[in-house]
């Protein structure tokens, strides 16, 4: 049985786990799953009802982070995480940061800046401290050398790549200026955007954000 990627291609966390299978040369196919859809087929699969999930041999696993260490156990070619445990531990690290410090909190700035909604002065100011907060812990941890976590590209980067295109954007919507901007991400992500898995996961994330506002019937601000 190949791998099944389930979810959408505008999810951010989705294209987290296709580039890696990109990279590493995985086969692979995909299933469009939406959230918020509570059928029994779904939350089987993944309790939450979020996405990614994959369908694996053994059967299901939800979580993008599960599913990544999933991939590099059963499939060990072309290893996204280091050998040497402390600088695997520091990827893993540096992703945790990215998720939980940086684009969760962006998250809250998402209705507005890209759907049309409205998110109080309260909850944007408060967004914005701990953005900062969580800029100036992320700045002493990543290298740009010139990959995020140093001389290899690895799971950072992919998550790197999904993410951190988010907390730029929502933060210049809303602020007027971006966050990342004292730290190299332009240039990186434009370097990032001259690999070729990158460009594929970039394409299909543009043609599906547009299927999705479509679905949601909203409009980008």
């Amino acid at each position: 049985m190949t791998l099944k990627l389930c979810g959408f291609a505008a999810s951010n966390y989705f294209n987290k786990v296709k580039l890696q299978l990109l990279e590493k040369e995985v086969p692979y196919t995909e299933e469009r799953v939406w959230t918020g859809n509570s059928h029994p087929l779904l939350m089987d699969r993944s309790p939450m009802g979020k996405v990614p999930f994959l369908d694996t041999p053994s059967g299901p696993i939800s979580e993008s982070g599960a599913c990544a260490e999933y991939i590099e156990t059963v499939y060990p070619q072309r290893p996204l995480l280091p050998a040497d445990p402390y600088a695997a531990a520091k990827v893993r690290e540096l992703i945790i940061y990215m998720e939980l410090h940086l684009e969760l909190v962006a998250r809250d700035l998402y209705a507005e800046a890209f759907f049309g909604g409205k998110v109080s002065d309260g909850l944007k100011e408060r967004t914005r401290k701990l953005l900062l907060k969580g800029v100036q812990g992320f700045s002493k941890l990543v290298k740009f050398s010139p990959y995020v976590a140093g001389a290899e590209f690895t799971l950072a980067d992919c998550a790197a790549v999904a993410h951190l295109p988010l907390v730029s954007s929502a933060s210049k919507i809303i602020y007027g200026d971006d966050v990342l901007a004292g730290l190299p991400v332009r240039d990186y992500l434009k370097a990032m955007g001259a690999r070729p898995h990158v460009q594929t996961v970039n394409a299909d994330r543009k043609i599906s954000t547009e299927q999705m506002l479509a679905k949601l019937g909203a409009k980008p601000a």
